[in-house]
């Protein structure tokens, strides 16, 4: 009986799951202990050699805006004036703002060679879908955007990050507005399987 309800309830969580994007969060922070859980969910993803990549820079409160001033910096350093985008500036000066808490999600190369990058770089999307998961079972909304200043390699020094590491992107968290209806569709998994029996 309880395995059944265990069952429903990792089936129900993960069919849940959406994206909830920073327009669509209400003005509700989220408690410290909550992040802390989906952090510590996230510490479990499964990684080849026990490297453990997933680094995770949490921007609450005044740090949301730091992060809104840095990344608009560092775009407006590295963007030429004619490709200079005054409304892209202005998005990532602001938009941190709109959320509870953003966590810039870096990947930390392991000394081990034998490794490859790809695999270090698929332990953070684990760690991040557990992020997601998580949000999900406490109700919170969030999305992993790789947009801004994600790829740019000015950005790693914004966290510290050596030569071989890699910023992935920003998970912004809020709680959703109420009433905020989500549909999510799939096609059939039966399109996307192939049995070899």
């Amino acid at each position: 009986m309880v395995k059944e309800y265990q069952y429903k309830v990792i089936n129900d969580v993960i069919r849940s799951r959406r994206s909830v994007f920073p327009a669509q969060f209400s003005d509700k922070k989220i408690e410290k202990e909550v992040i802390d859980q989906i952090l510590e969910n996230a510490n479990w993803a499964p990684n080849h050699g026990h490297t453990e990549p997933w680094r995770f820079f949490v921007f609450s409160g005044e740090g949301l805006k730091q992060l809104g001033e840095a990344q608009s910096k560092i775009y407006k350093e590295v963007t030429s004036e004619e490709d200079f985008d005054k409304n892209k500036f202005e998005k990532l000066l602001h938009k941190p703002n709109m959320a509870s808490h953003v966590i810039a999600i870096a990947m930390k190369r392991g000394d081990n060679p034998k490794i490859p990058e790809i695999e270090e770089i698929e332990a953070v999307a684990c760690a991040v879908q557990n992020i997601y998961l998580t949000a999900t079972a406490y109700g919170v909304g969030g999305y992993w955007g790789s947009g801004g200043i994600t790829y740019m390699e000015e950005a790693k020094e914004l966290f510290g990050l050596g030569e071989d590491d890699k910023v992935l992107g920003f998970f912004y968290l809020g709680y959703p507005k109420e009433g905020l209806e989500l549909e999510g569709k799939r096609k059939p998994i039966q399109e996307k399987v192939t049995w070899i029996e």
